[in-house]
């Protein structure tokens, strides 16, 4: 990694901030609305694929990935994927409204972190993209860490798919947790790496053979990803809190995204050593934030019997 000491001139990719912004938003809820629709479905007897409230969510969670996908084309991923912390705490909240999920004062104390991490995240952003072409990006997709980074990953998941989730799973979040969010390594490098290939693929001209078949490639492996995310995430929700599993889920996923973006895109390469170190620590702020929020659903905090102690005394 280089570091320069000049600022970069280049504005920052507001278009790309405010649809993140947006899509966490919508991201936010999908958890809440299909934990309802499951809990709905269990009350009544029925498949939770019958519930309307579960198809909202569903259809929700399209819409925010759309989003996604746009976003990811229009701002890079280091600052897209830390910005789903305002998804965490939307659905903090929404779940405190709609599930009943108690939302105390470490809660909400991880809400105010999320937000102040993602805003520092947003003012110190990377302003330009290290990858700008298709032929950059077969480059980088033929760079031997990163093939060796995605065979480690497949292994992995196909150890958690076979073995972990089917005798562990309902008892263990973090086998669910951990399935979704080194899927995560796919599904957004893959978001991005679509919208440089679209740029040749829809230009009007000939598309060469190799464009297209990296075209479908990267659409292909977005679509068995999201899909693999998809049933796992359900699988989550049906034995555990939808706010414990979106805010463990939020950190781990937005680690293995930076690494392999960090892998791909070498997006930090643009950076000044002042704008990494903030990101770094903006970082770890909404990390802490979404830690909170997972300790505050197992957390009782109240100052009643210090009151009534003394009073006794």
């Amino acid at each position: 990694m280089t570091f320069t000491s000049e600022p970069s001139s280049v504005s920052l990719p507001v278009a790309g901030v405010v649809i993140a912004v947006i899509s966490s938003f919508i991201n936010g809820s999908t958890f809440v609305l299909q934990k309802k629709g499951i809990l709905r479905s269990r009350d009544s007897g029925a498949s939770y694929l019958r519930d309307a409230v579960w198809w909202i969510g569903t259809l929700s969670m399209i819409v925010g990935q759309i989003g996604n996908f746009l976003a990811y084309n229009v701002a890079p991923a280091v600052v897209v994927t830390p910005l789903g912390a305002l998804g965490v705490l939307f659905g903090a909240v929404l779940a405190s409204w709609i599930l009943e999920e108690h939302l105390n004062i470490l809660g909400k104390l991880g809400c105010v972190l999320c937000c102040c991490g993602s805003v520092v995240l947003i003012i110190h952003a990377p302003k330009s993209e290290s990858v700008t072409s298709r032929l950059e990006l077969e480059e980088r997709l033929s760079d031997p860490v990163v093939v060796i980074y995605a065979l480690l990953v497949v292994l992995v998941l196909t150890v958690l798919i076979a073995w972990a989730a089917p005798a562990h799973g309902a008892s263990n979040i973090m086998v669910y947790v951990a399935i979704c969010s080194l899927l995560g390594s796919f599904t957004v490098p893959s978001s991005k790496g679509l919208g440089l290939a679209a740029q040749d693929v829809f230009s009007g001209g000939a598309v060469p053979s190799r464009t297209l078949a990296l075209f479908l490639s990267l659409l292909g492996t977005l679509a068995v990803s999201v899909l693999i995310q998809f049933y796992f995430i359900n699988k989550a929700l049906e034995s555990f809190s939808s706010n414990v599993f979106e805010a463990i889920y939020y950190v781990t996923f937005t680690c293995t995204v930076i690494v392999a973006s960090a892998l791909l895109f070498k997006e930090w390469t643009v950076l000044t050593l002042t704008d990494s170190l903030a990101m770094l620590c903006g970082l770890t702020t909404v990390c802490i934030g979404v830690v909170l929020l997972r300790i505050s659903q197992e957390a009782l905090l109240t100052w009643r019997k210090k009151e009534l102690r003394e009073k006794t005394d």
